[in-house]
C-alpha cells in the first residue's frame, strides 16, 4: 500500500498546484523547467514563477497545469501491461468471455444509401480478487481508501477499476446485428423515430486494432420491415430514424444507431462540468466524482436539454467526451437516464497521452462536421477545457455557416475552486450573437438557438480576447499587477513547503 500511495504524490500535490495561477503558454508536454532558487519578483507573473518551481516535480504536473487535462485520465494500462501487472496467465484470460463496448453511432445519407459509423472496443475482463481490486482502486483516490467509502460508492469504485484493468483483444472479427426495435419515447431525442425497416447483420470490414478498437462506416441495405416498411431515404425526411445494434456473440455490446438526415441541427455537447458535476479542476473531488460517487447532473441542465429536445424538431444530440473508452460506460448510462438520447464519441485507446488527448476533440469534431457538411451545429462546453476553448472558435471559422452557437459555462465565475485560466483569443472575430459565456443553466432559457440567437444580453461577458481567469488581474488587458502581500506570502510558504520534496 505504501508503494501505491507513493505513486499518488504528484496527484496529491495537484490541489496545491491548482491553488496557484497556471502558466497557460503551452498546453503540450514539455521538459520540466530547471529549478532556480530565487525570491519571486512581485512584478512577475506569479503563475509563471510557481509553474517554474513545480516543473521540477516532473512534466506530468506541468502539463496538467498548462493543459487542464487531468493526468488521472492518462496512461491507463492496456493489453499485456494488465496481464503482467496482475500476474494473470494467458490461459486464465482465455477462460473469460469476450466483451464489447459498442458506442452509440450516427449514420449519414449519401447517394449510395445510409452509412453507419460503427465504433467501439473488444476486450476481456480478468478475474481479479476483491482485495486486489481494492488495492488498484485506492490508486485513484486521495486521502481515502475504497473500504472507507459508503457501500454504493465502494461498488462503483470497484466496477470502474475493473473496467480500467481489462485486456483489449486485437485481430477480432466483429459482426453487428441491426434491429428496428428501438423504444423511442416522445420528445426523448428531438423527435427521433424507430426505423420501419433496415434489420440486417453486417461484418465489420476490418479486424480490430492491436488495442481492440473498431471504427468504420458500413453501408446499410434497405431491408423490408414489418408491414412492408423500409428505411426512409435521408433526402426524403427530416426525422432521425433509429436502429438498435447488437454485437454478435456477446450480451454486452448493445447500442443505438441514429440515422441523421443531411440537413438539420446537431448539438455537440461536452459532458464533464457542463452536464454533470465533475470538478475536474479539483483533483480530489474530480477523482471521487469520476470513480466513486454517483454521477450528478449540473443544476437544472437536464431541463434545458429536455426543452430543446421537445421544442426543436428533429434535433440531433451528439455527446463527445475525451474520457478514455474504458471508463465511458458510466457516462453513457448517465446520459441516457438524464438527457435526451443521442450518438456518442469517446477517446480511442490510441489517443493516450496529454498531447493526443488535446488533439482528439478536434479530430472527432472534424469527423462529424465533414460527415454532415450541410447541417448546422451548436457547440456546448465549459472554460476548464483548453481544447474546447481552442477548437470551438476554430470550428466556427474553419466551417463557415455551419456553427450556429457556441455556449460555454464559465466555471471560474461560479466555482471558486476553479483556478484554471482560459484563453478567449479565438472569439475575437466571432459575432457576439453567435457565442455566450454563461454562469448557470437558466442563462440559456429563452435563447432561440435554432435560429442562431445565442446571446442573452443580460449576462455580462467580460471577454478580453486573451488569457483570462488569472488572479489579481494577471494577464488581463490592464497589464500585470502586483499581487497583495498575502498572496506573495502564500506562494512563499508553499514553495518552502515543497523544499523538502525537491
Amino acid at each position: 500500500m505504501a508503494l501505491l500511495r507513493a505513486s499518488l504524490l504528484p496527484m496529491a500535490l495537484m490541489s496545491a498546484v491548482l491553488a496557484a495561477p497556471a502558466d497557460p503558454a503551452h498546453p503540450m508536454i514539455t521538459p520540466p523547467p530547471s529549478r532556480v532558487r530565487r525570491s519571486p519578483d512581485l512584478t512577475d507573473d506569479i503563475g509563471g514563477y510557481v509553474h517554474s518551481v513545480l516543473g521540477g516535480l516532473g512534466s506530468d504536473i506541468s502539463s496538467f497545469v498548462a493543459s487542464g487535462v487531468p493526468n488521472y485520465f492518462q496512461g491507463f494500462p492496456t493489453g499485456t501491461q494488465v496481464l503482467s501487472s496482475l500476474g494473470i496467465s494467458d490461459g486464465d484470460l482465455a477462460a473469460q468471455p469476450t466483451q464489447v463496448l459498442n458506442v452509440p453511432a450516427y449514420a449519414n445519407w449519401t447517394d449510395e444509401g445510409w452509412n453507419v459509423r460503427v465504433h467501439g472496443n473488444v476486450f476481456k475482463q480478468p478475474d481479479i480478487s476483491q482485495s486486489k481490486v481494492d488495492d488498484l482502486a485506492n490508486v485513484f483516490l486521495i486521502d481515502v481508501d475504497v473500504d472507507q467509502l459508503p457501500a454504493d460508492q465502494q461498488a462503483q469504485a470497484r466496477n470502474v477499476t475493473k473496467s480500467i484493468f481489462v485486456v483489449q483483444q486485437g485481430d477480432q472479427n466483429v459482426t453487428m446485428n441491426f434491429v428496428n426495435n428501438v423504444a423511442v419515447e416522445p420528445g426523448a431525442s428531438g423527435g427521433a423515430v424507430n426505423a420501419r425497416g433496415g434489420a440486417q447483420s453486417i461484418n465489420m470490414p476490418y479486424l480490430t486494432t492491436g488495442q481492440g478498437d473498431f471504427d468504420a462506416f458500413v453501408k446499410l441495405q434497405n431491408t423490408t420491415g414489418a408491414n412492408g416498411g423500409h428505411l426512409v431515404p435521408g433526402n426524403e425526411t427530416q426525422s432521425i430514424q433509429t436502429l438498435n445494434m447488437y454485437t454478435n456473440g456477446t450480451l454486452t455490446g448493445n447500442a443505438t444507431a441514429y440515422l441523421v438526415p443531411p440537413q438539420g441541427i446537431t448539438i455537440l455537447s461536452d459532458i464533464d462540468d457542463i452536464l454533470r458535476i465533475t470538478k475536474i479542476y479539483q483533483p480530489k473531488e474530480g477523482l471521487l466524482n469520476s470513480f466513486a460517487r454517483p454521477f450528478t447532473p449540473w443544476e437544472n441542465m437536464p431541463d434545458i436539454y429536455a426543452n430543446w429536445s421537445a421544442s426543436i424538431p428533429d434535433f440531433h444530440f451528439h455527446y463527445l467526451t475525451t474520457t478514455p473508452e474504458q471508463v465511458t460506460r458510466n457516462y453513457m448510462e448517465f446520459i441516457y437516464k438524464t438527457y435526451p438520447l443521442g450518438s456518442f464519441d469517446t477517446r480511442p485507446l490510441n489517443f493516450s497521452d496529454v498531447q493526443a488527448t488535446l488533439s482528439i476533440r478536434r479530430f472527432l469534431l472534424d469527423k462529424i462536421f465533414q460527415t454532415f457538411p450541410q447541417r448546422k451545429f451548436i457547440l456546448v462546453g465549459d472554460t476548464t477545457n483548453s481544447d474546447v476553448m481552442k477548437a470551438y472558435p476554430a470550428m466556427y471559422k474553419d466551417y463557415p455557416n455551419q456553427v450556429l452557437c457556441i455556449l460555454l459555462r464559465n466555471t471560474s465565475a461560479t466555482d471558486s475552486g476553479d483556478k484554471f485560466p482560459y484563453n478567449t483569443e479565438g472569439f475575437k472575430d466571432i459575432p457576439q450573437n453567435n457565442y455566450m459565456f454563461f454562469k448557470v443553466p437558466d442563462d440559456l432559457t429563452n435563447l432561440d438557438v435554432a435560429n442562431g440567437q445565442c446571446y442573452n444580453a443580460t449576462i455580462p461577458q467580460n471577454v478580453t480576447f486573451k488569457t483570462q481567469g488569472l488572479p489579481f488581474g494577471l494577464g488581463n488587458s490592464a497589464g500585470t499587477k502586483s499581487p497583495p502581500a498575502s498572496w506573495a506570502l502564500a506562494v512563499g510558504l508553499f514553495v518552502m513547503g515543497l523544499g523538502s520534496l525537491l
